[in-house]
């Protein structure tokens, strides 16, 4: 695939399932060896279901949240999600990336560079000062991408619980002004 090609835009209904076959295929390239294989087949064997979680996140504008999608020749090929962080401690103006997917082919093609900078100009345009992220504190190649972009762990951390372990989650920051 190449780079040329590939077209970053706000994602659409009809790119739900493309999506969430990105989704399901990111999951063992990206978390084999950090997750539980139980709950990365989980996630594999849930395709159909997160391709409607996602249709129904494009379809309600008002939750402030926003889908996009890079795609190459009209096929997705990543798929990120931002908004209004959830978190409790966070301050107004605070934005969350709340997931980033590539397919594995796309790695590492400066495609996940790319996604990232359309998302946070958009959270920088729409007002945000600041976006946040959450990472699995053990994923050193993801952690690496996000440092190399200038976001930095704010001290937060999270445990999640799953089926077969529980999963320790590093926050990560960085301003959207001024950049």
């Amino acid at each position: 695939m190449a780079a040329a090609h590939v077209r970053i835009r706000p994602a659409e209904a009809r790119d739900a399932i493309g999506m969430a076959r990105v989704h399901a295929r990111s999951w063992p390239a990206t978390y084999r060896g950090l997750v539980p294989d139980d709950v990365i087949a989980g996630v594999v064997a849930q395709e159909a279901i997160r391709a409607e979680r996602f249709r129904a996140l494009i379809a309600n504008p008002d939750s402030g949240r926003r889908g996009w999608v890079a795609t190459d020749h009209g096929t997705v090929i990543g798929l990120a999600f931002s908004g209004p962080s959830r978190d409790a401690d966070a301050s107004p103006g605070t934005a969350e990336i709340d997931a980033i997917y590539l397919d594995p082919d796309a790695l590492r093609q400066g495609i996940g560079r790319q996604l990232m900078a359309t998302v946070t100009a958009d959270l920088r345009d729409r007002g945000f000062a600041t976006a946040t992220l959450w990472v699995l504190d053990a994923n050193a190649s993801a952690r690496s991408f996000y440092a190399a972009l200038g976001w930095r762990p704010d001290g937060a951390t999270k445990s999640e619980p799953r089926p077969g372990g529980v999963l320790e989650e590093v926050r990560y920051a960085r301003p959207l002004t001024g950049t």
